[in-house]
């Protein structure tokens, strides 16, 4: 709050907000790009990239389980006319190789003309797993290869980074641009970046202004940004840990199945092996008892650790899930 407070401000539609210009700096700094540009949120983050890296008509290489594809509302389709080519993500949150070669377009007039490849790090709906630096080089060389352009939306890159034990800025290093949010483990309030070289950021700024995301004084919310960057990474590795002990006490409640194999980060998957309760029933019995949570598909939940989690109520979350199970 103190920060948000204390925000020097001026009007960011203008290119006169002085917070928003230490936030953006920052964030060149972290990604080691040549620009950056805050949006309002993590979806028009991926929008404005993808449509700044293609033409209407074009086509992206992305997973089926990617954010942008699921949870985007469509909005590359819908307003930039750009065709997505859905493959399979593997449990790790990668595209197989072979995989991606093998979708990339030949030149022929019937044929969308492939543009983009788009990663997700660490991936939302693949367990939270973190893309290795050797991955991303090698998908890299593919789109060398194909003179294609590398988008990774990096919603929680930093989680990524910590889990790997290596710099935002060497996980940035083979891409052309990424995304990455102030709302989520670093606990900002509003927010994300685009990131990328000096020509696309300009585009991305463009597109911004086309979707109605120039805000005025907008510092104050930079301002939160600054302080979550500077203050909330080392946190991200307690939440891991939080995570892990979530796994680990859920993997022994019976009636549940979750591998703490598969929580590399802050995301911790579950299974309902019960035939006498539905998933729906599950969710509203939990929320009753203060524990909230979702249904992504049928008896398939998840569980995210952050911030505003301490270890007493991770225990208490098992013992409750315990219970519940039991009755």
């Amino acid at each position: 709050m103190h920060a948000i407070t204390n925000a020097k401000l001026g009007d960011d539609v203008l290119d006169e907000d002085p917070t928003i210009h230490e936030l953006e700096k920052i964030s060149c700094e972290i990604t080691g790009k040549e620009a950056a540009l805050f949006v309002p949120s993590g979806t028009m983050a991926n929008l404005t990239a993808v449509l700044a890296h293609c033409e209407r008509g074009d086509e992206v290489i992305l997973g089926d389980q990617a954010h942008t594809f699921l949870y985007e509302a469509g909005g590359i389709s819908s307003l930039g006319g750009i065709h997505s080519h859905q493959l399979k993500n593997q449990d790790d949150g990668t595209l197989a190789l072979d995989d991606i070669r093998n979708a990339i377009r030949t030149e022929n007039v019937h044929f969308p003309r492939t543009r983009l490849i788009c990663l997700e790090n660490t991936h939302n709906r693949c367990f939270g797993f973190p893309l290795h630096l050797d991955y991303l080089h090698s998908v890299r060389s593919i789109a060398d290869e194909n003179a294609l352009k590398l988008h990774v939306d990096g919603a929680r890159l930093f989680n990524a980074a910590v889990a790997l034990g290596i710099a935002v800025e060497e996980l940035c290093g083979p891409v052309d641009s990424t995304t990455f949010c102030l709302s989520k483990g670093l606990s900002a309030p509003v927010g994300s970046l685009v990131c990328g070289n000096t020509d696309f950021i300009y585009k991305v700024k463009r597109l911004r202004k086309v979707l109605g995301g120039g805000m005025r004084q907008a510092g104050i919310l930079a301002a939160a940004g600054i302080e979550a960057l500077e203050t909330m990474v080392d946190q991200l590795a307690l939440d891991h840990q939080h995570a892990k002990v979530l796994a680990d006490g859920l993997s022994s409640v019976d009636g549940l199945h979750c591998n703490p194999e598969f929580v590399p980060t802050n995301i911790v998957y579950f299974l309902l092996e019960r035939e006498n309760i539905t998933g729906q029933e599950l969710v509203s019995v939990m929320e009753k008892n203060g524990i909230q949570f979702f249904e992504l598909s049928p008896k398939r939940f998840r569980l995210v650790t952050h911030a505003g989690i301490e270890e007493k109520d991770v225990f208490k979350t098992i013992e409750i899930f315990r219970r519940v199970m039991d009755e």
